[in-house]
């Protein structure tokens, strides 16, 4: 898979650059700590979807799809009104499952079944990715909101799924999805993490908030989703932008390290 793939390789966002956020650096007044933090990190904790592999794979959109189908089924609801019922699940609950548990009941495994199956052809494997995570030292871990079976899944089809020491999925939270504090707690405990040893990386900027507060050194992922961006609030929580997934642990391995 090649740079160009990945969201912002070639054209940075312009709103990210006014707000201070660099290429390889976080925000400018905590690019220092972040670089020295880098050098002592023995656990790198991965987010899944759109993390792993580009957003411009666009294979979240297919998983919204069944979200949207799934409620229209389950509530007699059209396309329109299910995809806005879906939404404010997502805002308020911080996932679409969680809405549906709170609100009405519905059992996850049936959910996450139904929406995770979806056709991968649109994911390719990714050498460069599992050459970067085979060199990097370090344990590997994989924390998503997403289900076990579609972690290996994706893990599979990419080629890296014998990179990584364990999944953490959202069964494994109690059904609570990032970035409610107390699932960050469940994953340290449960993984013997300490936080002041681990970078954890996601494209969802509001989910690296958690993970600051407790110490860890944090990563986003550059992504087009309106969801996914940093707001101002977050700015203090970024240590790390990166626009080339492989590259940027390539850099992390090599051993004069270093940012660009």
């Amino acid at each position: 898979m090649d740079k160009a793939s990945w969201p912002g390789a070639t054209a940075r966002g312009k709103r990210e650059r006014e707000m201070g956020l660099e290429n390889g650096g976080g925000n400018r007044g905590d690019r220092d700590r972040g670089d020295a933090a880098l050098e002592a990190v023995g656990v790198w904790v991965f987010d899944l979807d759109n993390t792993l592999y580009p957003a411009s794979c666009d294979l979240f959109s297919l998983i919204e799809r069944r979200m949207g189908a799934f409620i229209a089924e389950r509530f007699g609801l059209s396309p329109e009104e299910a995809r806005r019922r879906q939404k404010r699940f997502f805002r308020e609950h911080g996932t679409t499952l969680r809405g549906l548990m709170v609100e009405h009941a519905v059992e996850p495994d049936e959910f996450l079944a139904y929406v995770h199956a979806i056709d991968l052809a649109a994911l390719a494997p990714d050498p460069a990715l599992g050459r970067a995570l085979a060199a990097l030292p370090g344990r590997k871990l994989v924390f998503t909101n997403a289900s076990r079976d579609h972690a290996e899944r994706v893990m599979a089809r990419l080629g890296v799924a014998g990179q990584f020491e364990a999944i953490h999925d959202i069964a494994d939270a109690g059904y609570r999805p990032k970035p409610d504090p107390a699932t960050y707690a469940g994953f340290l405990a449960r993984h013997g993490v300490d936080p002041a040893r681990a970078c954890m990386l996601d494209d969802m900027a509001c989910n690296l908030v958690p993970a600051a507060r407790l110490g860890m050194t944090t990563a986003w992922i550059r992504g087009d989703s309106a969801w996914g961006r940093p707001t101002a609030d977050h700015l203090p929580h970024i240590h790390h932008v990166i626009d080339d997934l492989p590259g940027w642990l390539a850099k992390r391995a090599a051993p004069e390290g270093g940012e660009e």
